[in-house]
């Protein structure tokens, strides 16, 4: 029983000061993208482990009929029972990914609509402009 997932060795978006427009909507875009992946290995772990736990309770049922020893056909049933309730955790766990995937790019979208202009207007100007909350004081 293996996984096919990967650690990765960085995380797939740097914490870092940058704060200007785009930077922020890049990074915004990639935890997103990097989320919905996180998503997908999630479901296929899920899948793969609801299938292992079913194919453990058929294991543990051909013990049973082979009449061996029931201490084994009680150890089996529990690995299964740890598989199934390990699958309804890690289903847990991709449905909090999957919130926070939509949650970045409704992120995105109010960031975008609140900033957009500020930087189109900086970004087209020769002259220096105040940085976004200057006159908020």
């Amino acid at each position: 029983m293996s996984s096919s997932l990967t650690r990765r060795s960085s995380a797939p978006v740097v914490a870092d000061d940058d704060n200007r427009y785009k930077a922020v909507q890049a990074k915004l875009d990639k935890l997103g993208k990097a989320m919905d992946d996180a998503t997908v290995e999630l479901q296929g772990l899920r899948r793969s482990m609801q299938n292992n736990a079913d194919h453990t309770d058929g294991v543990s049922t051909d013990i049973s009929n082979a009449e061996l020893d029931p201490k084994f056909v009680t150890l089996t049933d529990l690995v299964a029972t740890a598989l199934a309730g390990a699958a309804r955790e890690v289903h847990k766990l991709a449905q909090s990914a999957q919130e926070t995937v939509d949650l970045t790019y409704k992120t995105r979208r109010a960031h975008a609509r609140l900033y957009r202009g500020l930087d189109e207007v900086r970004s087209n100007r020769r002259e220096k402009t105040p940085r976004a909350g200057f006159f908020n004081r």
